[in-house]
């Protein structure tokens, strides 16, 4: 098992949300966007300068900056061990 936070990730990466971390209205709106833990999401790409990550979560597109993307910890060996069963 890797934990790393969403802002580790490289384009093409994807894993299962492991926790998020942070509460008020930070916290509210990341889990509000669906970001829960169990959730499996992939990132897509990143804009120039690496700010802010296109994610995939759920089948639809998203998109975090990086300071929303550091509460987001992310099991990464989760959906690999999965596609390689």
């Amino acid at each position: 098992m890797t934990v790393i936070s969403m802002r580790q990730m490289e384009a093409g990466q994807s894993g299962a949300i492991s926790r998020v971390r942070g509460g008020g209205e930070l916290g509210l709106r990341i889990r509000e966007m669906g970001l829960v833990p169990g959730a499996a999401i992939e990132i897509v790409g990143r804009a120039p300068l690496n700010d802010p990550v296109h994610i995939k979560l759920y089948g639809h597109d998203l998109t975090l900056r990086n300071n929303e993307a550091d509460n987001i910890m992310v099991d990464v060996a989760a959906e690999q061990e999965e596609t390689h069963e």
